[in-house]
C-alpha cells in the first residue's frame, strides 16, 4: 500500500493510496497521525484504498494542548484550538487537493473526540469537507472544561452555533453538509456521554433542515476500535 508521511510546518500527515476521493481522518482524544493505522483502521479500509477509490489522510490532534489541557479554562483552550484550525484548513486542506489533482470535496471523519472534530470543521468550512462520518462522538465541547466560555468557544461548539443558525448561512449549509452519526448503543457508548449526544445531535440538525443520518447500531456494539472498524467499512464504500 502506498504511504507516505508528509511534514506540513510544525506537523505533519500520514496519506495512504494512490487515486480515489480524499478522506480526512482524525485520531480519538489526544491521538497522533498513526493512530487510525495503529487500530486497524486503514486495514478495515484497505480494499477501497487498492481499488483506487480512497486516499486517507490521518493528521496529528492537537488535542493535549488544546480541549484537553486541564490547566487552562475553556476559552483559553478555544483559542489554541484556533491554530489547528488554521493549519487544518490553510495547510492540510490545499495539500490534499494538491495530492488528488484538485479535487475539492475533502471527506472528514474520527471516532470519539475525533468524531467532534470531523463534524466541526465540516460545519464551519463545508466548502472544503462537505461530507463529515462521525462515530461515537460528544458534540458539546464545553463538557471537556472549566471556566467561562466566550465566542471562541462558542463558534467551536456545535451544539451552540447549529442551534442559532439561521438566514442565508443556514440555507447554503442546507445544500452544502451532509453529516452521517454513528454510534452503538453497547458498554461506554453511554457512560462517555456519546449516545445521548449523538441522538441529541441529530435531532438538532434536523430541526435546522441539515442534511443527517444516524445510525444506531445495536447493544451489543461498544465504544471501541473493533466496533469502529465495522461501521466505517460499512458505511464508507457508498461515498467513494
Amino acid at each position: 500500500m502506498n504511504r507516505r508521511w508528509i511534514s506540513l510546518g510544525p506537523r505533519g500527515l500520514l496519506a495512504y493510496g494512490h487515486y480515489g476521493r480524499p478522506l480526512l481522518a482524525f485520531p480519538s482524544q489526544e491521538g497522533n497521525a498513526g493512530q487510525y493505522e495503529e487500530r486497524g483502521m486503514i486495514d478495515a479500509l484497505g480494499w477501497l484504498i487498492e481499488a483506487g477509490r480512497l486516499k486517507v489522510y490521518c493528521v496529528d490532534s492537537l488535542d493535549t494542548w488544546t480541549w484537553h489541557d486541564q490547566g487552562l479554562p475553556l476559552e483559553e483552550r478555544a483559542r489554541r484550538h484556533g491554530e489547528y484550525e488554521d493549519w487544518i484548513t490553510n495547510a492540510v486542506a490545499p495539500w490534499i487537493r494538491d495530492d488528488c489533482a484538485g479535487q475539492s470535496e475533502i471527506m472528514t471523519t474520527g471516532v470519539s473526540f475525533g468524531a467532534y472534530h470531523a463534524a466541526n470543521f465540516a460545519l464551519k468550512r463545508a466548502d472544503l469537507f462537505p461530507l463529515a462520518i462521525c462515530q461515537s462522538g460528544v458534540y458539546d465541547v464545553s463538557v471537556v472544561g472549566w471556566g467561562e466560555r466566550g465566542e471562541a468557544v462558542y463558534f467551536n461548539n456545535p451544539l451552540d452555533y447549529v442551534s442559532h443558525l439561521h438566514g442565508d448561512h443556514l440555507e447554503w449549509l442546507r445544500s452544502h453538509v451532509s453529516l452521517l452519526l454513528i454510534c452503538g448503543q453497547g458498554a461506554w457508548e453511554d457512560t462517555t456521554g456519546a449516545l445521548e449526544s449523538t441522538k441529541h445531535f441529530a435531532g438538532l440538525l434536523r430541526e435546522k433542515g441539515l442534511s443527517v443520518e444516524l445510525d444506531l447500531w445495536g447493544h451489543d456494539v461498544i465504544h471501541d476500535w473493533p466496533s469502529w472498524r465495522d461501521q466505517i467499512a460499512h458505511h464508507l464504500p457508498r461515498f467513494c
